[in-house]
């Protein structure tokens, strides 16, 4: 089976989309990450939940998890505060991450090594510099158990 033949339709996000809107996009449709494309829609980057998590906790709690027992629910309420006026791109790391991408051609293993490689729960599917949809970890695992 071929990246093209195992990609889904995903949505997407522009790098100045707001980023807020962009998490209430992964949060609602429970998402792994999402694309982030470019004002010319293509694709910039990979925005895992995870990082958007990352970002909602603080410096000082990330580095002393013990810390967070001692915050409040006022503060959890608040949290999601961080976000408004933010753009996508300020989620991002500072460092731009290689772009998880295969070619529609890739076999099912070749988007496992790019996945494990880049620690990514999703992938691009490219099609020279046209998207044509996304593998999610949890696609490969379904189709890689169909067999069994």
């Amino acid at each position: 089976m071929h990246a093209e033949q195992m990609a889904e339709e995903f949505p997407a996000v522009a790098v100045d989309s707001d980023a807020l809107d962009a998490v209430r996009l992964l949060a609602t449709n429970r998402l792994p990450g999402i694309v982030v494309t470019e004002p010319d829609g293509c694709p910039h980057a990979v925005l895992p939940a995870s990082q958007v998590v990352r970002f909602l906790v603080p410096p000082y709690v990330r580095d002393d998890p013990s810390l967070a027992g001692v915050l409040d629910e006022s503060m959890a309420d608040r949290i999601a505060d961080k976000l408004a006026g933010k753009t996508v791109r300020s989620l991002l790391p500072d460092e731009p991450a290689e772009l998880p991408k295969v070619a529609t051609d890739d076999t099912i293993v070749e988007v496992a090594a790019v996945m494990a490689r880049l620690r990514c729960p999703l992938v691009a599917v490219m099609d020279g510099k046209t998207i044509r949809g996304v593998i999610t970890a949890s696609r490969l695992l379904e189709l890689a158990l169909a067999s069994h």
